[in-house]
């Protein structure tokens, strides 16, 4: 049969629509980029907030209108947003076909009529990068944050065994990946429930001694109450794992971040970024805000202003409160104003964006390595990232006058000639 799988969400949902894919492939079934070649449609959805849950809802009904219309014989959704509401959505939508909690795809297989088996597989997406491909070493969390949902849907931390991991990284790179990002709830608590101790610097020392030498690593959602001045080396030195690293603060004021139930203080906050930068002054930091969280007053929020201000984040995703269903902090006293956190939103992503620019300048005149991702011949132009850029949600850099033998994956050296608050322009050192 041939199916268009749908993935929503985070990098995380990738790697599960990923292994679904391999398992409906193993099952005799072919996966199709466009839904309109498609007998069967499944939507491997997100529920981590109401935003993300309304497009999964929106998604579904697209695939139900064209079953309705004979483009589709079954419909099928899978994934978070069913560990979340799955009563209240098999009440309301009695026509899908099937529905799947997230990695439960020896269901989706046996209701497509098939024979699941044990072992893991996956396979891309007919639309994903072959070159860029994450890497999940752990699902779930223990860290029990006030405002997120994550305990409830994906359940307590669960690491993978680094055999597994190293090789499903080999696998990866064979089937041509160049970057792999490493990805999970919270990096920094790998291997604890394994192997009784954080196991994140061994499984990095054990990718850099088995993978090819020219493979990028990169890390992204490390929790800040666990980064200490090892892992800031280790990363800092690496041969192929990338000086870049996502650690989400959401806040700065320790009222707020007390009751986010974050586990750390400003100062401890401060000193990981000063730390970095003292042993890479090129580190890039990427972070996570909040604004409008319930009590969060003007006093608090120039907090974060005052702090973003001193670190100089190279990037940043910010975000406005939502009382998620089921969460502490849906019931908190002290709730911002939809208008206050709109204002407040504003204000922040403005001064990011003027140190953004400031950080992204540093680099014009320098020469960087960078991964090619997209190639228009027509006009001698391609796209690509460097050290800098995690995929999907940093900038790119465009590189101009092209040499014709450039092609996606590869690897080029680039001689930035301008910024901007998001991407940079270079030319390819020929």
């Amino acid at each position: 049969m041939k199916i268009y799988c749908l993935s929503l969400g985070c990098a995380k949902n990738k790697v599960d629509s990923e292994c679904l894919a391999g398992e409906l492939e193993r099952a005799g079934h072919s996966l199709v980029s466009d839904v309109e070649f498609a007998e069967a449609g499944i939507v491997n959805t997100c529920g981590f907030i109401q935003p993300a849950s309304e497009e999964s809802i929106a998604a579904i009904l697209d695939l139900e209108q064209l079953r309705n219309e004979g483009k589709l014989k079954i419909v099928g959704v899978v994934g978070c947003l069913v560990n979340r509401y799955s009563e209240d959505l098999i009440r309301e939508m009695p026509s899908v076909d099937f529905w799947a909690k997230s990695e439960d795809w020896a269901s989706v297989i046996r209701s497509l009529g098939g024979i699941p088996e044990n072992s893991r597989y996956r396979t891309p997406l007919p639309s994903s990068s072959k070159f860029t491909r994450y890497l999940k070493i752990n699902e779930g969390c223990s860290n029990k944050c006030t405002y997120c949902t994550i305990p409830s849907i994906r359940g307590e931390l669960r690491s993978l065994p680094i055999d597994t991991l190293i090789s499903e990284a080999d696998q990866l790179v064979k089937e041509g990946a160049v970057e792999l990002c490493l990805v999970g709830q919270d990096l920094t608590v790998y291997g604890t429930d394994l192997y009784g101790k954080d196991s994140l610097i061994e499984l990095i020392d054990k990718l850099e001694n088995s993978l090819p030498k020219d493979i990028w690593i990169r890390l992204l959602y490390l929790h800040p109450s666990r980064i200490n001045l090892k892992l800031l080396e280790r990363v800092a030195s690496g041969t192929q794992v990338l000086p870049y690293l996502d650690i989400p603060i959401q806040h700065a004021d320790p009222d707020i971040l007390y009751a986010m139930n974050r586990g750390i203080l400003p100062e401890e906050l401060s000193s990981i970024f000063t730390t970095a930068r003292s042993i890479n002054k090129d580190f890039a930091l990427r972070t996570t805000c909040m604004v409008g969280f319930p009590g969060e007053k003007k006093q608090h929020f120039d907090k974060l202003l005052d702090f973003v201000s001193k670190t100089r984040f190279d990037r940043m995703g910010a975000f406005t409160f939502f009382p998620e269903e089921g969460t502490e902090a849906e019931k908190m006293k002290g709730q911002v104003t939809e208008t206050v956190k709109k204002k407040r939103l504003n204000k922040l992503m403005a001064l990011q964006e003027e140190i953004s620019m400031e950080r992204q300048e540093l680099f014009v005149g320098r020469v960087m390595d960078v991964l090619i991702e997209r190639v228009d011949r027509e006009v001698f132009f391609a796209e690509g990232r460097s050290f800098r850029e995690a995929p999907e949600v940093d900038g790119l850099i465009e590189i101009r006058n092209i040499s014709e033998k450039i092609k996606e994956g590869d690897m080029v050296k680039v001689k930035i000639t301008e910024a901007m608050p998001h991407d940079m322009v270079g030319e390819e050192l020929k």
